[in-house]
């Protein structure tokens, strides 16, 4: 896969946003419309004088060219939860997609703990309205722990694949008890599901389908998955456990796998054509990416350095090789 970097694209700074949103412009995915290209985001809002945040989801509408914006949300596109419910402080990341004349998205919701930070589940909620706005089909999730996926089920993309629903998505492992110099650190790894209705989904419970390059403790975030060529392939984030957030060589980089069926992955991140740059605003992470296609061309939307607190970036797909 051959790529070229088109640069940051939106800069939350640099925009008024609704909600007491600042900063923050994290997990950017696209649907693409009628006359313009909507990529939601989840942005944060500062919860009253202290250090925790809200993730509100928010959109910026681009004209088809991916570069003049047209509109940005005048209010968040779904309220958080209710008081107790699993998205009551957060949902990041939301995916969209088309089914037939709605829009359905998958979130994942956050509610805060107190031995760890946080639990995460899906939930579903419907646009009727084309993507303005969205309900809940219910108050809970349509995807959360079970047996043998324990905790941090979320992350979830979905295709639609002939008469079924595909799904990626992430479950936690286990949680690492805190240090001296580290909060509990969470170890994640991607899953699938399938489901006839995209409402009630069958796992294959506590298999990871991404095997790991940085040994057992490897987390892995964010799945994307695209057919091209009569290939499927993914792209997602890694990195390791701990020291994350001051070491970028610890840090978020872009990997990718490759598969004939959409169940069974290669995994081979040097075919994936993305990296790092040598500086400015992606040259010490790069995170959560969205593939998307436009007419002809093939997009992805990523986030950069400090989990997408400047925004996000775009890169072209230029050319590839069937794997």
């Amino acid at each position: 896969m051959k790529w070229r970097k088109l640069g940051k694209v939106f800069d939350p700074t640099e925009h008024r946003l609704p909600n007491n949103c600042e900063s923050f412009a994290q997990s950017p995915q696209a649907i693409v419309l009628e006359d313009r290209v909507r990529v939601y985001f989840s942005s944060r809002e500062k919860e009253g004088n202290g250090p925790m945040f809200l993730s509100r989801v928010l959109y910026v509408d681009f004209a088809k060219d991916m570069i003049n914006i047209l509109a940005i949300s005048p209010q968040e596109v779904l309220p958080l939860g209710e008081l107790g419910t699993f998205d009551e402080h957060g949902i990041f990341p939301f995916s969209p997609v088309r089914v037939g004349n709605q829009i359905y998205a998958y979130t994942c919701g956050w509610s805060r703990r107190v031995s760890v930070p946080v639990e995460t589940a899906t939930g579903l909620a419907i646009s009727e309205d084309n993507g303005n706005s969205f309900t809940r089909i219910g108050p809970g999730p349509v995807l959360g722990s079970s047996l043998k996926e324990a905790m941090l089920v979320g992350d979830s993309f979905v295709l639609p694949i002939d008469d079924k629903f595909y799904m990626w998505y992430i479950y936690g492992e286990k949680w690492k008890p805190a240090t001296s110099t580290e909060p509990p650190a969470r170890i994640y790894k991607i899953g699938f599901a399938q489901s006839k209705n995209g409402i009630q989904w069958e796992k294959e419970e506590g298999r990871s389908v991404i095997g790991d390059v940085l040994g057992p403790d490897e987390c892995q975030a964010l799945p994307t998955v695209i057919r091209l060529g009569g290939m499927f392939h993914m792209y997602f984030c890694f990195r390791e456990a701990t020291d994350f957030r001051r070491d970028p060589d610890r840090g978020y980089r872009l990997g990718y796998a490759y598969s004939q069926n959409g169940l069974d992955w290669v995994r081979d991140d040097n075919l994936g054509g993305l990296e790092k740059s040598d500086s400015g605003w992606d040259s010490e992470m790069m995170c959560y990416p969205h593939v998307f296609q436009l007419d002809e061309q093939v997009y992805m939307l990523y986030n950069g350095n400090e989990f997408g607190r400047q925004g996000f970036g775009l890169a072209k797909l230029e050319s590839m090789n069937n794997a």
